[in-house]
């Protein structure tokens, strides 16, 4: 179905681009009609049909002699799956309540990622808004959902999926997202969905028989999507219509662009570029913030940097050296592209210069990578960065969590290190109370043949990496699926409870003290020790304090004759002694100086 476009001619609900066949029949309400095409590729019904006004119809195209109907490329509906009938859908029909809603900016905010068919038993979005109440008890201004567009099979982490304008039937369909989206606003909350424009699913995919939308070449997931080649300028305008349908139509809060590095676009102006263009003058429209979010692997700030810098015009991009900084501190793993992360001194420096990799050696990649960050000019809050995400856990061989390797006092400091740190956290769901559910990689491909050879790859590249296959789970299997979905009852355990208790309490600090929330980048100062494994953070007239060692240490933060305040401790142990803090093993604090600090 044809959305709105903010260029070119209005479209009927039933025109579709299909430059590539030469007939193309509309399949709708069981009637077979002729379509004929004009200059530019686009094919128009040629007698009456149907009107979605009345009532949402199942549609589809028949292409040359194929006799076996597609999907539209624009459905915002697939009620039998990505290979049957799409269906109209009016997004105007819907009857919103957050008239009066005016944003989140990602300034300030704290941000959690869910995946909506692991998050509750009942794997819905409907029964997501039930946990909005939790959410908002640690803090949370944005929710970031994992990709919903439809995708093959039962379940799927979402970035396999092929039809970018329709809400996966599993997880409700378009009206139940559309009640989340308004649920959330009631709630206070922001939506933040995630996107994938840099490749499609492996199953499903029907777009190369409508027209040119890949071309040659492929990165990590398959295909390159035409972004720069002969009639790119309609597989753009889709992308572009898409995000304005999320925004839109669905009024959500903002967009986070998957790997968009791997987005190959050679034109004068670049495609995110021309997206961040179309979004601020929507943002404009609504008088609301839209936040774009990219997923980069460049380590570098033009993304990010405004236009009328030179840059693209993005709001933010995450960062996965911080990740990387802190997981390897806690956790001492050094395998693979941790290894450069091993002293302290990659922790301080990322959080003050906000990457490690800036124009430095990657021992990883085996070259310089990244450049540097303008800290005095370019806001903290830009970067996005986290102690666990989808990737960095699911990507693991078993899926398991820090939760695994480090004890409580450890799981405070992670959360200490993220929520106080001078950038914006973002949660992965369930880490607030330790969980001990993995997330693993779940595919569910109908077809045997790309079943076996995803299972086949998994244990392939693992093995590779110094695994034991047996112990990889097999993404077919539906326990794989099953074993990452969170276990709520363990929210009001012992462990739970604790970890929650911190999680609250950062959030709170994050709201009444400001130098928490301060997005000058260029004022934060820190000190390690890597002999005791002690890490000292300064957010203006804020110290953070962890003592990652397994020994008690004492770290004087102010000149004599001045003072401390303490104001948060991850667990006991924490003592404050005129201008020095001691802190037992695997604990972490948050103190005011009250006197001249000491920053060497």
């Amino acid at each position: 179905m044809t959305t709105s476009t903010t260029t070119g001619p209005a479209r009927g609900p039933f025109d579709v681009w299909a430059p590539e066949p030469a007939r193309v029949r509309l399949l709708v309400a069981g009637e077979t009609v002729e379509m004929a095409r004009d200059d530019d590729g686009w094919w128009t019904p040629s007698e009456p049909v149907p009107d979605p006004e009345q009532g949402d119809v199942d549609y589809g195209y028949l292409l040359d002699d194929v006799e076996t109907p597609r999907p539209d490329p624009r459905s915002r509906r697939q009620p039998d799956g990505v290979h049957g009938l799409s269906r109209t859908h009016r997004a105007d029909a819907f009857a919103w309540t957050d008239q009066g809603w005016t944003g989140r900016q990602l300034a300030g905010s704290v941000v959690y990622e869910l995946h909506v068919g692991t998050f509750t038993p009942e794997g819905t979005l409907d029964a997501a808004l039930g946990r909005l109440d939790h959410l908002l008890s640690i803090g949370v201004d944005l929710v970031e959902v994992m990709p919903v567009n439809a995708f093959n099979g039962t379940h799927n982490w979402g970035y396999d999926g092929v039809a970018w304008f329709a809400v996966d039937e599993s997880y409700g369909g378009p009206e139940a997202y559309q009640r989340f989206v308004d649920g959330c606003h009631a709630a206070g909350l922001g939506v933040i969905q995630d996107v994938v424009y840099n490749h499609l699913g492996p199953s499903g995919n029907y777009l190369p028989e409508f027209g040119p939308y890949l071309k040659q070449g492929r990165n990590t997931w398959g295909d390159l999507v035409n972004l720069d080649g002969g009639q790119s300028a309609e597989v753009r305008r889709l992308i572009l219509d898409n995000v304005r349908m999320w925004l839109h139509d669905h009024h959500v809060d903002g967009l986070r662009l998957d790997a968009v590095h791997a987005l190959h676009d050679e034109s004068a102006t670049h495609l995110l570029e021309e997206m961040a263009v179309e979004v601020a003058a929507l943002s404009a429209h609504l008088r609301r913030p839209l936040t774009l979010i990219a997923e980069s692997d460049l380590n570098e700030t033009r993304l990010v940097t405004p236009r009328e810098g030179g840059g693209y015009g993005l709001d933010a991009q995450w960062s996965d050296d911080f990740h990387h900084a802190v997981h390897v501190a806690l956790t001492r793993e050094t395998d693979g592209y941790y290894a450069d992360f091993e002293p302290l001194t990659a922790l301080a420096k990322v959080c003050e210069r906000g990457f490690f990799h800036d124009g430095t050696y990657s021992s990883f990649r085996e070259r310089d990578h990244g450049a540097p960050v303008d800290v005095e000019h370019m806001p903290g809050w830009r970067l996005v960065v986290c102690s666990q995400n989808h990737d960095q856990i699911g990507n693991r061989a078993v899926g398991d969590r820090i939760t695994e390797e480090l004890d409580d006092d450890q799981l405070g400091c992670a959360a200490l290190l993220t929520l106080a740190g001078p950038f914006t956290p973002m949660l992965f769901q369930g880490e607030e109370w330790a969980a001990s559910t993995p997330f693993q990689f779940f595919t569910s491909h109908p077809e045997p043949e790309l079943g076996e050879a995803t299972a086949k790859g998994r244990i392939t590249e693992f093995e590779r990496m110094g695994w034991d296959p047996a112990v990889v789970p097999d993404p077919q299997d539906p326990e794989t699926f099953t074993r990452s979905k969170l276990d709520w009852s363990e929210r009001d355990g012992e462990r739970g409870r604790r970890l929650l208790g911190v999680y609250r309490r950062l959030a709170e600090l994050r709201r009444t003290e400001p130098d928490l929330t301060d997005p000058h980048l260029g004022g934060v100062r820190c000190r390690v020790d890597e002999t005791a494994r002690t890490f000292v953070m300064w957010r203006g007239g804020l110290a953070v304090v962890v003592n990652l060692g397994d020994a008690e240490a004492e770290l004087p933060l102010v000149e004599a004759g001045g003072g401390l305040e303490p104001l948060f401790e991850t667990g006991p142990g924490v003592a404050v002694d005129g201008g020095a803090v001691r802190l037992a093993p695997h604990v972490g604090a948050i103190v005011r100086a009250n006197g001249r600090r000491l920053l060497d």
